[in-house]
């Protein structure tokens, strides 16, 4: 099965869903995981980060979440940025927070590799 890493910010933001809203996610997290088809409208290209990244979409009775992932990574699925949308249009600034969170994760997973006894 494939591993998931989702980043410390994204993390601490998915806490903040609600309940139905995490469930959600990982429900879809885990069929990905799992290698099983998952489409439009739960996931959908977000190459605009950068090229094999997708976000999940979640809709819930107090709007709309998205969360970046990266797939099939060396690592595994990265999770690496998460918010709630407040906008029709995914603003500039979540997709610019996005590609830094993206970097730095890989960065940071890189180093764990590296120095690894």
């Amino acid at each position: 099965m494939l591993k998931v890493i989702i980043n410390g910010p994204a993390r601490k933001e998915i806490i903040s869903w609600l309940i139905e809203i995490k469930k959600d996610l990982g429900s879809i997290l885990t069929k990905l995981q799992k290698g099983e088809s998952v489409g439009s409208p739960d996931i959908d290209s977000m190459r605009a980060v950068t090229a094999g990244c997708f976000e999940v979409r979640l809709k819930g009775t107090d709007g709309v979440y998205r969360a970046f992932c990266l797939f099939k990574t060396e690592y595994g699925l990265l999770l690496f940025h998460s918010f709630k949308k407040k906008s029709q249009k995914t603003p500039l600034k979540e997709i610019e927070t996005g590609k830094k969170r993206l970097i730095n994760q890989l960065k940071e997973l890189e180093d764990e590799k590296k120095y690894k006894i």
